[in-house]
């Protein structure tokens, strides 16, 4: 274990049975969870909110495919980078399947060139395409690759699934298993749900409380409510003032006014104002009008 390396990323995991969440494209029926499975995967865009485990699948297939496999993050890389794997993927002596896997991270982050750029060898199947983006694909990403992807959007983790993530952490090797950790299960349901669906939040707020809490007399870490909830600060509330989760917030707030839901309303409009607050939409003065 790299203990340099966050939790987070070491309790990513490598097979299918080990994955934790998404039934709705992972439940064994499905048609992803066979073409993993059988190593039959065509080009997808997998787009969801952070932590909710697009990275953590595109590494479950890096260790289930046969065929050569990159990863590159769209923030650093370019038009150089996606040009050598294509010459790596041609070049039999390198790759006799003739045929390779590249996983792009915040793929909305290329421009139109560079996304281009990937289509001819995306369209003869040269290249099997993993897009991992935050933003919906169908406004960020080029048309013609979205017609020759399967789309698929991953839903924020439950609670329960972020629970057994946590327990997991609490007992592997990889993990903090080898820290002599006390914590209660009401208080790990506690931090499942104060990550609001965010694994990687929940797992960085585990691994902060325990790496500052300093050992009791009985020879165990002891981690309390109090300790936890220092450790994770507040509940984020995902929320963009452009992109998919202003559109739902909007829609919410309306159909929270139309079902007469007095809560509901009050709740997405609090949440539209802290937004707008914090990204300096409205003036102090306006949004004090508001209030």
């Amino acid at each position: 274990m790299d203990a340099n390396e966050p939790l987070a990323f070491r309790m990513r995991p490598k097979t299918l049975d080990e994955y934790v969440g998404q039934e709705h494209v992972l439940a064994k029926d499905k048609v992803l969870y066979r073409t993993i499975k059988a190593d039959r995967l065509s080009s997808i865009i997998l787009f969801g909110p952070p932590g909710c485990g697009k990275t953590s699948l595109a590494r479950v297939i890096s260790e289930t495919t046969k065929y050569k496999f990159y990863k590159i993050n769209a923030v650093t890389a370019g038009v150089a980078d996606i040009k050598r794997v294509i010459e790596d993927t041609k070049n039999f002596m390198l790759n006799p399947a003739g045929k390779s896997i590249l996983f792009i991270d915040e793929i909305h982050r290329f421009n139109k060139l560079q996304q281009d750029a990937l289509l001819p060898y995306v369209e003869n199947g040269t290249i099997i395409l993993i897009g991992a983006t935050t933003e919906n694909p169908y406004f960020e990403v080029n048309k013609a690759l979205i017609s020759r992807s399967m789309v698929i959007k991953l839903n924020p983790l439950t609670e329960e699934n972020i629970y057994q993530i946590l327990k997991n952490a609490l007992t592997k090797k990889e993990g903090l298993g080898e820290y002599n950790i006390k914590i209660e299960d009401e208080t790990l349901r506690k931090l499942a749900i104060i990550s609001n669906g965010d694994v990687r939040t929940a797992l960085n707020g585990l691994e902060v409380a325990t790496l500052t809490t300093a050992m009791n007399e009985d020879g165990y870490i002891h981690l309390t409510d109090d300790i936890i909830k220092n450790s994770v600060q507040e509940r984020k509330a995902v929320f963009d003032k452009n992109g998919e989760q202003h559109y739902d917030n909007i829609s919410a707030f309306i159909k929270s006014m139309r079902g007469s839901d007095p809560d509901a309303a009050v709740f997405y409009l609090a949440r539209a104002l802290n937004r707008w607050r914090r990204s300096n939409v409205f003036s102090k003065k306006n949004y004090n009008m508001c209030i």
